[in-house]
């Protein structure tokens, strides 16, 4: 079946909203990169019914984007575009806010770097930048399952693996990316807020 469905995304969404419903209040176009199954961008477009969400991942991950905006009708929601950091193929719009959930441990950190050198270039002047994942601190991990879990990535890929703050701190002020909120999510999650300074 090409719907997939993600048993974190379900678990994820009701926080994250909380915060994007402020975030994202003068938000009008909204860049999702790594949109997996696409259940957060028809559940985030059901609550934030003034912007327009873009969908974008690998193309091995359309089907199931798709399959989630045909069943649940949102115009609001935009078809994904083919959109893989390593390759470069970013599209010319340029958007309000860009998202992404639980990519920068997945990715290498060369494509974070990507990412976030992307994110900047198609984000407007004064333009956010939010993501949501697990992330350490000082190199420490926060708890626990976080550190099980980064066994766990390292197990499926060497790349693989939970972000110090610092370093994606560092990563996108080279990219006038400034962190402007660092909020404590369920799970020992985060959700990291930056704004793009356009004076840079």
């Amino acid at each position: 079946m090409a719907k997939q469905f993600s048993p974190a995304c379900e678990r994820n969404q009701a926080a994250i909203l909380s915060y994007l419903q402020t975030y994202l209040s003068d938000a009008r176009l909204v860049l999702e990169i790594g949109s997996g199954t696409g259940q957060h961008a028809v559940y985030f477009s059901q609550h934030l019914p003034h912007l327009e969400w873009q969908t974008s991942d690998r193309v091995e991950n359309h089907p199931s984007i798709q399959a989630w905006i045909q069943d649940h009708g949102s115009s609001r929601v935009r078809a994904p575009l083919p959109l893989d950091v390593a390759q470069g193929n970013w599209p010319t719009q340029t958007v309000d806010a860009v998202f992404t959930a639980n990519t920068c441990h997945i990715m290498s950190i060369d494509e974070v770097k990507l990412m976030f050198e992307g994110a900047s270039r198609v984000l407007n002047a004064k333009g956010q930048m939010i993501i949501y994942g697990p992330f350490n601190y000082h190199g420490n991990f926060t708890s626990i399952s976080n550190q099980e879990f980064d066994t766990n990535l390292k197990m499926q890929a060497p790349h693989r693996g939970i972000r110090d703050i610092e370093e994606i701190q560092k990563i996108a002020e080279n990219h006038a990316l400034l962190l402007s909120a660092d909020l404590d999510m369920p799970a020992n999650n985060r959700l990291l807020v930056f704004i793009k300074n356009s004076h840079t």
